[in-house]
Formats: structure tokens, C-alpha cells, sequence
């Protein structure tokens, strides 16, 4: 059996941290009648969507959250002094959400910083940490602990007389050991290896968590990997499609409509393999989730589990992300210098 990988560990810790989390994060409160804005890059960014989707929906649309990308936010979107202004970030020292931090401050915003246990202290009025910060490249623990400390910030917009968001929030870490526990990713990956590009699907809420595992498998197995909505991966894009594909579809836990299934069903006539991620059933990838909206949260983590084993089975380094091989090497940290 190959050795552990330490994002195999960061995975693993999971439930703990986000436990840790949820005990020590207090948050700022959010005026709803003053625009909200989430940003980050990346990862971040994926968790920022997240975010200001739980709240328009908790509201019923009454409050309307805007997710944009912090080189937007540090260069020409407009800011206004009545603005709250979240932004998402691991380490905290990258150059445009650290710009976009100073430039809502300048503005006269409310400014929260989520960042790392071990980032420097950042220009905003309210500092939330979330994680140490992770021993793999292949962020996995920093993304879900951001997204528990923005679900506690959303829970202020839990509007249910049972605060069923609010209660979820607090079971998010047993939700997740147990999902740790479900599937067989070493069999989807098994799958999937193999093929020459992934595509992966996710409907409204579930966007976010196919954006993310799109990032993690390009970073963990250096595979070539894009995240559609399912009614983008029927526009047009089957021109595209060709039998050496391969795709992974987080089935919705609302109508869409039938396209996720005509799009499975597409697929299926054009040769393509494609594996469901199914919440509270049985398959390769599997979840469960403590309230509807949280599945971000668990949805992710068989992806992170599916990332760490495809990069086993291709033999990829997870951790560095070619941070020791050339030309990688050069070229990454020309990227990092930017």
C-alpha cells in the first residue's frame, strides 16, 4: 500500500478542525440592509459563492449577497462606504485580496477578514482564523474550515423557527467523519484515472463544490479538469465531447428540471463514463449532510478523498504541486511573485 500523503492526513483531520472552528470562531454581525460582499481567489472564491448563497436563500432573495473574484475587488469593482466586505483568504499575504482588504478600508466599508491561524494580522476590522495552515498544497481543510466559519456568519440569517441551519451547522463535524467513512473513492478513481480529461457537474448549490473539486484534481492529480452547471454541459459543449472524457455529476437534491439525468443520459451515448455523487446512498462517491444547504461542506469531502486517489494512482505529488520539478518549479514561483 503506497504511503500517506499528507493531504491524506489534512483530509483525515478534518472533523476536528472544523470541531476547533465552530468552538473558537465568534462572529461579526452583518447589517442585512447594507450590501454584502464575498471574495477570494480560487478556493476562496468557491467558498465566497457558498456563502452568498446560503444567505439569499435563508432571506427568500430579500438579502442578496454579491461573490466576486478579489483581483475584481482590488481593481475595478466598485466599493461603497456602506459596504461589508468579506474576504476569504489561507494565508493571507496573497497580493490582490490583501489590496482588495485596503481598498474597502479606504472606501469607509466594514471589512472581515477570514484567514489562516498562522497569517499575519490583516487590514480589516474583524480578523476570523480558521485553520494552521495546511501541510499539502492541495488546500482541502482550509476550504472547509473557511466554509464552517462563513456558515456561523450565514446562521445569523436563519430565518427557520427551528434554526435547522443554525443546528446543522453545529453537527457539520460528525457529518463529515461520518461521510469519511462512506463510499469507495479508491474504486471511482480507479475509473477515472484513465481518462484524458473530467468533467464535473454540480446544479445551483452543488456549482461551487464542482468549481472546487475541479481545482483540487488539476492541482492533486495534474489532470485537466472543468466544472459546469448541467444545463452549460448541454449548451453547446456535447460538441466537445469525445470518448476519452470522463465525468463526475453531483446529482441535485431539487429539480432541475430533468437535465442533470438527459445530460447522464448524453453522455452515456457519446461514450463517456460518469460517476454520481449521491448524498445518503450508496456508491463510490457518497455524503451526508446535516441540513440542505451544508452540502457544500460534506459534498466536497469525497472529491478531496477522490483527488488524493487519483493522485496515487497516477503517481502525482499532491503536496508540492510539481513545486519540485522543472520547469514547474521555475514557473510556479515566478506565479507566487506576482
Amino acid at each position: 500500500m503506497s504511503p500517506m500523503s499528507n493531504l491524506d492526513v489534512q483530509i483525515a483531520s478534518t472533523p476536528q478542525v472544523l470541531a476547533e472552528v465552530l468552538r473558537d470562531t465568534q462572529v461579526p454581525p452583518l447589517d442585512p440592509s447594507r450590501p454584502i460582499i464575498f471574495s477570494g481567489i480560487g478556493t476562496s472564491l468557491h467558498a465566497s459563492r457558498v456563502a452568498a448563497n446560503w444567505i439569499s436563500t435563508m432571506t427568500g432573495g430579500e438579502v442578496r449577497p454579491w461573490a466576486i473574484d478579489a483581483h475584481d475587488l482590488a481593481t475595478t469593482a466598485p466599493l461603497r462606504s456602506g459596504d461589508q466586505v468579506v474576504v476569504i483568504s489561507h494565508r493571507g499575504t496573497k497580493i490582490f485580496p490583501t489590496t482588495a482588504l485596503r481598498r474597502a478600508k479606504e472606501a469607509g466599508a466594514t471589512t472581515i477578514s477570514v484567514v489562516g491561524r498562522t497569517a499575519p494580522q490583516q487590514e480589516a476590522d474583524h480578523t476570523l482564523r480558521t485553520c494552521a495552515n495546511e501541510t499539502a498544497g492541495t488546500f482541502t481543510v482550509s476550504y472547509l474550515s473557511s466554509l464552517a466559519v462563513l456558515a456561523k456568519m450565514a446562521a445569523q440569517f436563519d430565518r427557520d423557527p427551528e434554526l435547522a441551519f443554525t443546528r446543522g451547522v453545529d453537527l457539520l463535524p460528525d457529518s463529515v467523519a461520518q461521510t469519511l467513512t462512506m463510499g469507495e473513492p479508491a474504486h471511482a478513481a480507479a475509473t477515472l484515472a484513465a481518462a484524458d480529461t473530467i468533467l464535473i457537474v454540480g446544479f445551483d448549490k452543488d456549482l461551487p463544490t464542482a468549481q472546487e473539486a475541479a481545482l483540487k484534481i488539476k492541482e492533486g492529480a495534474w489532470m485537466w479538469t472543468e466544472a459546469m452547471s448541467p444545463e452549460f454541459a448541454l449548451h453547446g459543449t456535447p460538441a466537445g465531447f469525445w470518448p476519452g472524457m470522463a465525468a463526475v455529476i453531483i446529482m441535485p437534491a431539487e429539480s432541475d428540471g430533468g437535465r442533470t439525468e438527459l445530460l447522464r443520459t448524453a453522455l452515456e451515448k457519446l461514450g463517456n463514463t460518469s460517476i454520481p455523487v449521491v448524498e445518503d446512498g450508496t456508491g463510490e462517491l457518497a455524503f451526508t449532510s446535516p441540513h440542505p444547504l451544508l452540502r457544500p461542506v460534506t459534498g466536497m469531502v469525497p472529491l478531496q478523498q477522490l483527488t488524493a486517489e487519483l493522485a496515487r494512482i497516477r503517481g502525482t505529488d499532491p503536496d508540492t504541486m510539481h513545486g519540485h520539478r522543472e520547469p514547474w518549479k521555475s514557473v510556479m514561483t515566478e506565479l507566487i511573485r506576482l
